[in-house]
């Protein structure tokens, strides 16, 4: 008995001092051996749709190597979401976090405003985002974009109008154009408030960019149909947003094949 319990402190020290020798380009190298292995051999070439179970197989297999590896995680979560299967997927999402909050937070906050649609709690991830880091971006929009939608959605619609006129003016100072998406959300704030004229001129804006944009032509229509005038111009914008829309015209981000995007 004390020959065993002999053995496996022998072990756990040899463990511990294995831990404390690997340098950090050592752990980086042996990390992603481990997800070439499990990820990019394994579960990426394997249909979740299909065989979920063998695709977490992959994943797991992984975690049990070495279970700090954030993007592991984030990979277990991302098919749930995409099944709908949020709470499921939140509970792996939130592992990714604790591994490597810089990198997950952002994209944590994303799925609850985006997939969840649990807009209290992506506000809070997000304004820890922004503490934390400034207002940086996560798939193709800043954080406070989402913010912004997130209280849009809430019937806040000052504070998502602040928003995203702020997002507007800082992508204006370093692209000179805001991203559309964002204009047409700015103007959405703007006919929740009943401020037509104000949106009339953002919808414009944006289909300076993307004319056949469907969802901005037909709030366009409701504005001129709320003001009571350019009745003519109502109706063919109506016409024009129904055929647009039968062509595919609409909310263009790569997540709204997966998602229904607000309004």
């Amino acid at each position: 008995m004390f020959r065993i319990i002999l053995l496996f402190i022998t072990t756990l020290l040899s463990v511990q001092c294995q831990s404390q020798t690997e340098t950090e380009e050592e752990k980086k190298v042996r990390q992603e051996q481990i997800i070439q292995e499990y990820v990019y051999d394994c579960a990426d070439k394997i249909n979740y749709f299909l065989m979920m179970k063998e695709y977490q197989a992959c994943l797991d297999a992984g975690i049990k190597k070495d279970s700090t590896i954030a993007y592991l995680w984030q990979q277990k979560a991302m098919p749930y979401f995409k099944v709908k299967k949020y709470e499921v997927g939140m509970e792996y999402i939130d592992k990714a976090v604790k591994c490597d909050a810089k990198r997950y937070l952002p994209y944590r906050a994303f799925i609850k405003c985006v997939f969840a649609k649990t807009y209290k709690a992506a506000i809070k991830d997000f304004e820890e985002c922004i503490a934390n880091w400034g207002d940086s971006y996560e798939m193709d929009h800043t954080y406070s974009f989402y913010i912004g939608l997130s209280y849009l959605q809430l019937n806040e619609f000052k504070k998502a109008e602040n928003y995203f006129k702020q997002t507007i003016e800082k992508q204006k100072a370093m692209f000179k154009e805001a991203h559309h998406l964002d204009l047409f959300y700015y103007a959405i704030t703007k006919y929740e408030q009943e401020n037509y004229d104000d949106a009339v001129k953002i919808f414009d804006e944006v289909l300076n960019q993307y004319p056949e944009f469907s969802d901005a032509i037909y709030y366009k229509a409701l504005c001129f149909y709320k003001l009571n005038k350019r009745v003519d111009e109502y109706q063919n914008l109506i016409s024009q947003a129904e055929e647009f829309a039968k062509r595919g015209y609409t909310i263009n981000e790569d997540n709204a094949v997966y998602e229904q995007y607000p309004y």
